[in-house]
């Protein structure tokens, strides 16, 4: 019996690979050589670009340089010219990888591959890898290995829209196929596997990938002897040239087609090469307005400031991204000045630091996991840590080596989280994230958005100063993530796809908490102080309740705004990259201010374009739930008489901060000078665009401080003074305060810069905050009555729409 059923059957498969053989004929060549193209558009349905025809250009093998010839070979199919046209073993290995989730692999020949490219399509169907597999047999048979080759190298897909060896050697080295070198060739033929990851021009984060394949493809070339160790010894990295963007993709318009299809590729929706073949209708999530306000706002405050005799302006690129909290829909993104001139999309390349974008993620992760102090006091916004420059991290078992510099190394003394994040001090920092665990800091940053695959985003304390290299993009994720109460769903650059009238399935991710409501809230609560009276008050601009965080990237080689307000979540950062080499430039010059800072020309774009995207809705207030200890009773908006009646005695947060000091060093020393809009001045942002000047007082109720001074300081154009401002209460002409204050109630409503003493425990703060408290471009006072001079409206309303230009400029604290 078993014998009889083995015989049957041998018999069923042999009948049916000779019925298979038999029916399945060698078809016509497919449509790829006349692709139609693929029409993108904005969520509204009008026309964003419709790319290119497919780029090709057919040539004899004997053009195509032996080395060459091999290193496809090597990359692809070291058997080719021995094996014959499938290889079952190959197909069943590949097919077991797949399944038990060591990969997608095709286990194809190079025969199968061309019967793929030429005749057939790129679906991933049974019908599909069936019939491939009789016409390659068929193939080989009829057409000599030469023949099959020749064909594979013109039909293959490159990227940048490149069919064939041909037209890849001139999209990637600017070169007829025949004057290709070895390297080259081997770098052509690494993209083979995966065009888009392999491109190092379009993606610099991709460079490790790259380089690791393409070394594979040479040592395969020597493994089979068609390379020698000495010529392979020799080789360096032939760097590809940037990318000739197709005709009708300028301005915004490649950045966005180049942005959806990594999308569509990469989240498995259709892939690369069935992509390129077109004929694709794809509806985006961008809005139309939005995007143009994007790009107006970086023309206004970046482009229509460079300036050709600056060298430094030509390193200047800014890159965007906006999304809608609630629904996960990217509403804009800007990706460069213009496709056409500057390949790379600076919304989703990801090589540049976040800088202390990142430092919002640690305080989320000490709110999440109950996070306690060394000394076992619980983390809230109001706990005190020591920001001494250079102060060593301590682990559990004492000094970890690692002792990181503030900004500017300024030393601040003993200060609360929520100052802390003003003025993103950096020793508090690395510190919090040593007591809440580095990776628990990691594990909340990827849950709230940012990849897990991002580059130097490892679990050690200096994760908390943003040395990873998130994109924009992933970063607007994270920070709507934050904005929509901890609740992180599908974010998405795609509405809908359809071809031939038929719709494509797009992945949906159900809607799920990615840290809790209280951890979320609590950091937004903290971040609307850094927006009020913090390194972020270009932000104001905005003219709603927001809340966000500046960052710099070490050398100022970037600088970044990240902030939302309830209804939007929006990210921008300035880089500086040298357009001949593209290596990573600092900023120092550029726009002709001695440094760029999250809190100047990316706050004031972010500023500018949440206006605009949001004119017509009426403003929202943030609805939080935060954790014990994350409120911060200034932020609302009631009577002031009734902040200042509830401490009256010092309280816990005037009299216990102002005590926790006995055992703590008194107050900041080599505190900073507030750069404000003064070009001269260190740390400068950009240039005031506002007309007044900071003249408010700050006389608090229920403080008691023993600082003197009441000195002017040096007022800039713009409202920001530069060196201590106008104190009566406290603080000392150059910018340092005096003594630590033990006791003092929390500042009242209007007034969050009058009062600090008493509420951290730092005797004459507002001295070297440099910071006037409300009235905002004109006069105020910390009693909430403030003056409309500065057409700041009530002083008891600090986030309110008038005056908000004087405040643009404030350096940030990385």
């Amino acid at each position: 019996m078993v014998l009889g059923a083995s015989l049957l059957f041998a018999l069923l498969l042999l009948g049916g690979f000779a019925a298979g053989y038999l029916l399945v004929d060698i078809p016509p060549a497919n449509s790829a050589a006349t692709a139609q193209s693929n029409v993108y558009l904005y969520r509204d349905g009008t026309q964003i670009a419709r790319d290119g025809e497919v780029n090709r250009q057919n040539v004899r093998l004997s053009r195509i340089p032996l080395p060459v010839r091999h290193a496809v070979l090597a990359a692809e199919d070291r058997d080719f010219h021995s094996e014959r046209a499938v290889d079952p073993k190959a197909m069943v290995r590949a097919a077991w990888n797949t399944v038990t989730g060591k990969g997608r692999q095709s286990g194809s020949t190079i025969t199968q591959q061309y019967v793929k490219n030429y005749y057939l399509g790129q679906e991933r169907t049974v019908t599909r890898k069936v019939r491939e597999f009789f016409i390659a047999i068929k193939l080989d048979r009829e057409q000599s290995k030469a023949d099959i080759l020749e064909g594979y190298l013109n039909t293959s897909y490159f990227g940048r829209n490149a069919y064939g060896v041909q037209a890849a050697a001139h999209a990637y080295y600017g070169k007829d196929i025949s004057a290709l070198d070895t390297a080259e060739g081997a770098y052509l033929a690494s993209l083979l596997n995966a065009p888009s990851a392999y491109d190092v021009a379009a993606h610099p984060e991709n460079r490790p990938r790259a380089l690791a394949r393409w070394n594979y493809t040479l040592d395969g070339m020597v493994t089979e002897n068609w390379l020698t160790l000495s010529d392979r010894a020799a080789m360096i990295f032939p760097m590809p040239q940037s990318a000739g963007p197709a005709t009708g993709l300028s301005g915004q318009r490649g950045y966005v087609v180049q942005a959806v299809e990594d999308w569509l590729t990469g989240h498995g929706v259709v892939d690369e090469r069935t992509l390129a073949r077109g004929g694709y209708r794809i509806t985006t999530t961008l809005e139309r307005g939005k995007q143009h306000a994007f790009a107006a706002a970086v023309d206004r405050h970046v482009m229509s400031r460079r300036d050709s005799g600056r060298a430094a302006d030509r390193n200047v690129r800014v890159g965007g991204a906006s999304i809608d909290p609630a629904s996960g829909r990217v509403v804009a993104m800007y990706g460069g000045i213009d496709y056409t001139r500057q390949y790379v999309n600076n919304a989703t390349r990801r090589d540049y630091q976040v800088g202390s974008t990142f430092k919002p993620f640690v305080l989320a992760a000490a709110v999440e996991h109950g996070s306690v102090t060394r000394d076992g006091r619980r983390i809230t916004p109001d706990t005190l840590y020591d920001g001494t420059d250079r102060r060593q991290v301590l682990g559990s078992h004492g000094p970890t080596g690692y002792a990181p510099e503030n900004e500017d190394n300024v030393s601040y003394g003993p200060l609360s989280l929520r100052l802390a994040t003003d003025h993103s001090v950096n020793s508090v920092y690395a510190q919090l994230a040593q007591d809440v665990g580095p990776r628990r800091v990691r594990e909340t940053a990827v849950a709230l958005g940012v990849p897990e695959s991002t580059p130097d985003l490892t679990a050690t304390p200096s994760i908390a100063l943003g040395v990873a290299t998130a994109s924009v993009l992933d970063m607007a994720e994270a920070y709507a993530t934050l904005a929509n109460h901890g609740r992180r769903g599908t974010y998405s650059l795609v509405e809908r796809v359809s071809r031939d009238g038929v719709e494509l399935e797009l992945p949906v991710v159900p809607v799920r908490q990615a840290v809790s409501r209280e951890a979320a809230d609590t950091t937004t609560s903290v971040l609307m102080g850094v927006v009020r009276r913090g390194s972020g008050t270009a932000a104001l601009s905005a003219g709603r309740p927001a809340a966000g965080k500046t960052g710099t990237a070490e050398g100022d080689r970037a600088a970044w705004f990240a902030g939302y307000t309830p209804e939007l979540a929006t990210v921008v950062a300035v880089m500086g990259q040298d357009p001949d080499t593209g290596a990573q430039r600092s900023l120092y010059g550029a726009l002709g201010l001695p440094r760029i800072n999250g809190g100047g020309a990316p706050a004031a774009i972010w500023g500018e374009f949440t206006a605009a995207a949001l004119a017509g809705r009426q403003a929202r207030d943030f609805e939080l739930t935060v954790a014990e200890g994350g409120d911060e009773s200034f932020y609302s908006s009631g009577d002031s008489s009734a902040d200042s009646s509830a401490d009256t005695s010092g309280g816990a947060s005037g009299g216990a901060s102002g005590d926790a000091y006995d055992d703590l060093s008194a107050g900041p020393s080599g505190a900073p000078r507030r750069a404000g809009d003064d070009p001269s001045v260190p740390g400068a942002s950009e240039e005031p665009t506002g007309d007044g000047r900071s003249a408010g007082v700050a006389s608090p109720p229920n403080v008691v401080g023993t600082g003197t001074g009441s000195g002017t300081g040096s007022v800039a154009e713009g409202g920001v003074p530069v060196d201590g401002g106008v104190r009566t209460g406290g603080g000392t002409t150059d910018g340092r305060p005096s003594t630590p204050g033990r006791t003092g109630g929390r500042p009242v409503d209007g007034g969050p810069d009058g009062g600090r003493d008493g509420l951290d425990g730092l005797d004459g703060l507002d001295g070297w905050e440099g910071r006037a408290p409300d009235g905002i471009d004109g006069a105020g006072t910390t009693d909430g009555a403030g003056t409309t001079d500065g057409r700041g409206g009530d002083g008891a309303e600090p986030q309110g729409t008038g005056g908000q230009r004087g405040w643009q400029a404030h350096a940030d604290r990385r």
